[in-house]
């Protein structure tokens, strides 16, 4: 009998029953839900017994303690009472070891556990499944392909670049400086290491620091930064499918857009500057092959090897790391030594005794600044350009101490806790150089601005050999004093940032 033929009595009464069944199933999910919940957290309770922390409440864990601003304050006061190891509750079901001991350090990076899912999945709608996020072999395979590009033959000619681009910048700031002593110089700094990376990896001609797009570009990193952040941390922005709909989720997507659009453009002008045949072959004889150049010859070549969607990813990913973690670096840099005016005038000195009144630097001179790169590294401690990166436990682990964690558990090891650690430095919070004056001894993991183990960074000399030129040639032109009523803050971002900037005193020295 058709529904049409039924009687609006039972035809009701039918309604009523369907509804009925799928509350029930509704609430039998529901309890399933809740009792896979607790069985979760029974669990966590259970792994991390042997790693203490402060009270948490049952359902927010210690998000109250670690807010905005705050967060690497109450991090420190962590590395003091638990010296090597802590666990910290997000939410109900959500938890992990913060590490920043040495040894415990080596242990973890001399495996080969993955990066956490729960750390870096929010960004691979900026920076896709690049180096930084690859694992196993086709990690191996895009190292194995990239590592020439580091080559130092390649790096050699680079440092007259860098100078370039560093030139560019203090050009800027005396015509700022004449107006305004004080000067915020994160912005300057990442749009010339923006400049410097799109002229050494990407072959670009011409200036990044007067092109608008690449303004626009930087607002992006920094705005997703802010975002990945502030989403790993908010329980009802963890669903991709409800954080595209709300107002964050949408900035997000713009901002990659944007992002895109600047890494696109790159990658476009350079394929069709070798579409020119003469071009091709010039670039095919050369010795080394530059980073972009690398992965396009690659997919040619083996067009099955790199996709488009491969391609992009690794050039997002090295032109974020490529800027911002070193714009970060010099930043904090050029701060710490503006607080420290002996150690300042000390590198100034012996600067100029190594180019003279030239300011001409090159490859040769980078290793003859032995105070210079004390100084760098001191400030790399104090402030690393990465505060933290995750791993997952793909099997258990037991650490020197005897104490253990079971395969599956979220590990983030903390960089900014390890270089603050006072069990592993004496007075760390005290700029002190001498720390790595030749002859010196410290633990081998107890420094490690640039990770450590076959993941460290790919472009760490790249990195080193930018602080050098760029403090080099800063600390001939100017002197430097911090601005006493805008102390910069620091906050954790994917890149250590300051919450109100970087400010700066800047005296043109004659």
């Amino acid at each position: 009998m058709s529904v049409s033929m039924l009687s609006p009595t039972r035809a009701l009464g039918g309604i009523s029953g369907l509804l009925q069944v799928a509350a029930l199933l509704g609430l039998l999910l529901l309890l399933l839900k809740a009792a896979q919940l607790y069985l979760r957290r029974q669990w966590l309770l259970k792994a991390l017994q042997q790693f203490p922390s402060p009270p948490f409440h049952w359902l927010y864990g210690h998000m109250r303690e670690f807010q905005a601003e705050g967060e690497l304050q109450a991090l420190l006061k962590r590395v003091e009472k638990y010296p090597r190891a802590c666990a910290r509750w997000f939410w109900g079901t959500k938890a992990q070891v913060l590490v920043y001991d040495p040894d415990y350090m080596k242990l973890i990076l001399g495996r080969s556990d993955p990066k956490s899912p729960e750390s870096y999945r929010f960004a691979i709608p900026w920076i896709g499944n690049g180096l930084l996020l690859l694992e196993g072999q086709r990690w191996f395979q895009h190292r194995q392909m990239l590592t020439p590009a580091f080559h130092y033959d390649i790096l050699k000619p680079y440092v007259r670049l860098m100078a370039d681009s560093v030139r560019v910048m203090l050009d800027k700031w005396e015509e700022l400086v004449s107006q305004d002593t004080h000067l915020e110089i994160f912005g300057h700094v990442s749009l010339m290491t923006l400049d410097t990376i799109m002229k050494c990896a990407f072959s670009h001609q011409g200036s990044i620091q007067t092109d608008r797009n690449s303004q626009s570009y930087i607002q992006a990193i920094r705005d997703l930064e802010y975002l990945i952040f502030s989403r790993m941390r908010n329980i009802f922005h963890q669903n991709d499918i409800i954080y595209r709909l709300t107002p964050e989720g949408r900035w997000h997507h713009r901002a990659c857009q944007l992002a895109h659009q600047h890494t696109d453009r790159v990658i476009q002008l350079r394929k069709a500057h070798l579409q020119k045949e003469r071009e091709v072959e010039k670039v095919r004889n050369k010795r080394h092959l530059d980073f972009l150049d690398i992965l396009l010859f690659a997919r040619v070549e083996n067009g099955s090897s790199l996709s488009d969607t491969d391609l992009r990813a690794e050039v997002d990913t090295f032109m974020f790391e490529g800027h911002d973690t070193t714009a970060s670096g010099i930043s904090w840099l050029l701060y710490a030594l503006a607080s420290h005016p002996e150690h300042q005038q000390r590198c100034r000195e012996e600067i100029q005794s190594l180019l003279g009144d030239s300011a001409c630097i090159t490859w040769n001179h980078l290793d003859q600044m032995p105070y210079t790169t004390m100084c760098i590294k001191e400030a790399l401690r104090l402030y690393p350009p990465v505060p933290f990166y995750g791993r997952e436990l793909s099997k258990p682990i037991t650490f020197p101490d005897g104490r253990s964690l079971p395969a599956g558990l979220t590990l983030t090891l903390s960089t900014y806790g390890l270089h603050h650690n006072p069990k592993v430095w004496l007075n760390p919070e005290v700029f002190d150089p001498s720390r790595f004056a030749p002859g010196s001894s410290q633990h081998s993991h107890a420094f490690l601005p640039f990770s450590g183990g076959s993941r460290n960074c790919i472009g760490k000399q790249f990195a080193m050999n930018e602080l050098k030129v760029a403090v080099a040639l800063t600390l001939l032109r100017f002197e430097l004093a911090p601005d006493p009523s805008r102390v910069p803050v620091p906050i954790p971002r994917l890149v250590l940032k300051s919450q109100n900037g970087i400010h700066l005193q800047l005296r043109k020295l004659l």
